[in-house]
């Protein structure tokens, strides 16, 4: 019984993990506004922060998956969440646009390693009927760790004491996965370029991998596109203030845990993982053509945002749930995961910068067509993962 419960207790420590990730994602998207008239900042140059946040992920993902198979998924949490605090603190002192660009960077580093290492210390610590559920609860990372940035918000009137709170927030889940996470897992192999290129070239030739992994770009694509600028938005379009901006932005994040926690519900009644996929990418493209062009006074649009959260959530959780399925062997499960992992930073990446350039320069319902068109490309793939020979896809 002591082992079980240690067991759940370092599931916890790990979604803890991956949480604090999210947190430095949510806090640019809240800090928005006070940094607009801090440093003057276009929402060009703020979707440029919260995307190179992801860079290191569109081409490591992989890689990571492959050092963490050798070393160990405990080691790269641990560094992963020591570079996201190092890059914490120097964007929290950061006098220039320059500098704060560059500390998202090493933020990112952390970040990939978090987030590829989170599903590979998962599998190794649950049984095969705690999976699911622990699956699950890590889905919910982004969303829960974003609400939690919002919802702070309301405690701050600078951005860099926002910064400041995510970094000792970093340090709590550093000594609570070193604590709670059994160590002494030895490496599988050494680490060589030759078998990590292998491993690239395996995983790159499986088709399951590569469609969760463009999948899992529209989605974050489309999700970014609207949560990125979200408190803007709801600022100018329909005249709340910050603290309100802020309230409800976590509201509608937290929606999205709703989605990720249904997946499972649906999965375990039979439901296919390409119809969840498709459904909610045409959902969510079709939705955001409504919030976009603003066709609906202030209280249905914010609505429409939630159900725009809380169906996309039904996305990454059957993803990522599905990624250890469609592993070529399973020696790549931590190599696909990465692979999916880049594509979800991929569309971090484009959507924000994308989008940001797009309602600068032709107004707020542009980004609708972008939104709209990467939801029917969601369903195309998930026609396509039909027909890879996986369980119920």
């Amino acid at each position: 019984m002591n082992q079980i419960e240690t067991r759940w207790a370092g599931v916890w420590a790990i979604v803890g993990a991956g949480v604090v990730a999210s947190l430095q994602v949510g806090k640019v998207i809240i800090a928005a506004p006070l940094l607009r008239q801090d440093m003057g900042l276009d929402l060009a140059s703020i979707g440029t922060l919260t995307a190179v946040f992801s860079v290191l992920g569109v081409v490591g993902g992989i890689a990571a998956g492959g050092v963490i198979a050798r070393f160990g998924a405990r080691r790269m949490l641990l560094l992963g969440l020591s570079a996201t605090a190092l890059g914490t603190a120097m964007g929290a002192i950061a006098p220039s646009y320059a500098l704060l660009l560059a500390s998202r960077v090493v933020e990112g580093l952390g970040f990939l390693m978090i987030t590829v290492a989170g599903p590979a210390a998962l599998q190794r610590l649950v049984s095969a009927s705690g999976r699911d559920f622990a699956f699950a609860l890590w889905s919910c990372y982004m969303p829960t760790g974003m609400a939690i940035a919002m919802l702070a918000s309301q405690a701050f009137d600078h951005w860099q004491a926002v910064w400041w709170c995510a970094g000792v927030a970093v340090i709590v889940s550093l000594a609570s996965v070193a604590a709670l996470l059994p160590s002494g897992h030895a490496a599988r192999a050494p680490l060589s370029w030759r078998g990590m290129r292998q491993d690239t070239v395996d995983t790159l030739s499986a088709a399951g991998p590569v469609l969760l992994a463009l999948s899992f770009t529209l989605y974050s694509l489309m999700f970014f596109a609207l949560f990125t600028f979200l408190p803007v938005l709801l600022m100018d379009q329909l005249g709340l203030t910050l603290a309100q901006a802020g309230l409800y932005s976590a509201i509608a994040s937290a929606a999205n845990i709703v989605g990720n926690l249904g997946a499972g519900v649906l999965l375990a009644r039979g439901w296919r993982r390409s119809t969840l996929i498709a459904c909610a990418s045409v959902t969510m493209g079709v939705v955001a053509l409504l919030i976009f062009r603003s066709v609906l006074p202030a209280m249905p649009t914010f609505l429409l945002c939630v159900l725009f959260s809380a169906v996309g959530g039904l996305i990454p959780a059957t993803l990522l749930g599905t990624a250890p399925l469609v592993a070529p062997r399973p020696a790549l499960t931590a190599a696909s995961v990465g692979l999916v992992m880049q594509g979800s930073n991929l569309g971090q990446v484009i959507g924000p910068v994308t989008v940001g350039g797009v309602i600068d320069r032709y107004g707020w319902g542009a980004a609708s067509t972008i939104v709209l068109a990467a939801g029917l490309g969601g369903v195309l793939i998930a026609a396509a993962l039909r027909r890879v020979r996986a369980a119920r896809l």
